[in-house]
């Protein structure tokens, strides 16, 4: 248990830090010039998902659907309060600055990407039977048809 809650909480962690870095960016580098920031902005929402992409297809692999998206699903949540509500204080704005509209539509298209990148990983592994339950079935396969058939005498 202790582990899963630390992998919760470095996912949640790198997800956030993402976010730190696109900011930080978009702060130092595009200070002022709102069409290199939406594109900043559409690279973390970019690499959000691959990373979750890719991490869904390994701990698919692993562990059980229902085990892995908890953790993901609260990792997601975790980081993107972090990225909403911490996130625009560390260049020195408010979380509301931009307004209610810019405020939802940040947790709208954090959401999008993390579903997006998740569902992709997922359904490539399961397109490639390399899912845990694939993976289950396939052993259940080989396991009854490597038994020879019981001849039942009268």
């Amino acid at each position: 248990m202790k582990r899963r809650w630390r992998d919760i909480g470095v996912l949640a962690g790198v997800l956030f830090a993402v976010n730190v870095v696109a900011r930080l960016i978009i702060h130092f580098g595009f200070d002022g010039d709102d069409t290199a920031a939406d594109r900043v902005s559409l690279g973390m929402f970019v690499l959000i998902g691959v990373i979750l992409a890719v991490l869904a297809f390994v701990w698919g692999r692993r562990r059980p659907l229902g085990e892995w998206s908890a953790d993901v699903a609260g990792s997601v949540l975790v980081a993107m309060l972090l990225t909403v509500l911490v996130g625009p204080l560390l260049v020195g704005d408010s979380p509301v600055a931009g307004g209610a509209g810019t405020f939802f539509a940040q947790i709208w298209f954090y959401l999008g990407a993390a579903l997006a990148g998740t569902m992709v990983g997922y359904l490539v592994a399961t397109a490639l039977g390399l899912d845990y339950r694939s993976q289950g079935l396939k052993r259940y396969a080989e396991l009854k048809a490597a038994k020879p058939r019981k001849v039942v005498r009268r």
